[in-house]
């Protein structure tokens, strides 16, 4: 019942599309979503997951995880991030990895909502260490689309794998355009 209100909404209220999908044998990958432009990718991300039907996570400083909220943020997929005993960010979200079944972590490398030329590379490292697929998701704005590529697995080559992972977002814009990244054509 859920699906089909999400799919109405989705859909036929508000316009969008989806272009390709992910395996459902894909248990753990890191999905990483550009651009983030808004605090709507947040819900566009949930009407994706609720159309998929799949569990997809994110991490938050464990320190969000506390009552009420603590049940908020795991019905949608949080997982409260530990990095007591000096554990490096990308360790932290390895060890998640390591201790569940099913884990998609989902993830907007540019690490804010306003403009960057760069992005943050830790979620590579998180899919290199884990040894799990990295799936590159546009929320395209501009053409009410959000497509997913298929699976990409880190080499450690990380200049040569960057242009496979960035070419699905060449030309998207976010809800802002101004504060879209912007991929540069190889």
């Amino acid at each position: 019942m859920r699906k089909t209100i999400y799919k109405w909404i989705f859909f036929r209220i508000l316009g969008w599309k989806i272009e390709g999908e992910v395996a459902k044998e894909i248990h753990k990958c890191v999905f990483i979503v550009i651009p983030h432009t808004s605090w709507y990718d947040f819900f566009i991300g949930l009407f994706v997951r609720g159309i998929l039907n799949i569990e997809i996570n994110f991490v938050g400083k464990k320190e969000l995880f506390v009552f009420p909220l603590n049940y908020y943020f795991k019905s949608i997929g949080g997982a409260p991030l530990d990095r007591s005993g000096n554990k490096n960010l990308v360790d932290s979200i390895v060890e998640i990895f390591n201790q569940r079944k099913t884990f998609r972590l989902a993830i907007a490398p540019e690490g804010t909502r306003k403009k960057v030329e760069t992005l943050r590379t830790g979620f590579y490292y998180v899919a290199l260490k884990a040894q799990v697929p990295i799936i590159s998701v546009a929320f395209d704005f501009e053409k009410k689309t959000v497509s997913i590529a298929t699976p990409f697995y880190p080499t450690g080559n990380i200049e040569e794998d960057f242009k496979v992972l960035l070419k699905p977002f060449q030309g998207v814009m976010g809800k802002h355009k101004a504060q879209s990244f912007v991929v540069k054509e190889n």
